[in-house]
């Protein structure tokens, strides 16, 4: 990933909340995008099954936020509630943000 930077929090003892975001000039929004949808496509892909809400057993579920702000620098950011098995699978196809 180029542009999107991950964050990731304990929601509760078995949820985590992944932040993928990424604020760049309207050039780059196309770019962005595409990291968005590398990501929804692995999420999908590996757990294409059990997306929905957490309430309900789900592993993962999503909320995409893209605003424009001044001086047209667009702001994406991508959030994932997942579970410890997403979360696992997660690190392991983009690695862990707190690695350096």
């Amino acid at each position: 990933m180029h542009y999107l930077t991950f964050d990731f929090s304990d929601a509760d003892d078995r949820l985590t909340t992944i932040e993928a975001m990424a604020s760049t000039p309207a050039a780059d929004h196309a770019a962005v995008m595409n990291e968005v949808q590398r990501v929804m496509d692995w999420a999908w892909r590996s757990f294409p099954h059990t997306h929905g809400s957490a309430d309900d057993g789900a592993d993962w579920d999503h909320d995409l936020q893209v605003t424009v702000e001044e001086g047209h620098w667009h702001a994406v950011t991508l959030t994932l509630t997942a579970s410890a098995r997403f979360v696992e699978d997660f690190v392991a196809e983009f690695g862990d943000p707190d690695v350096a």
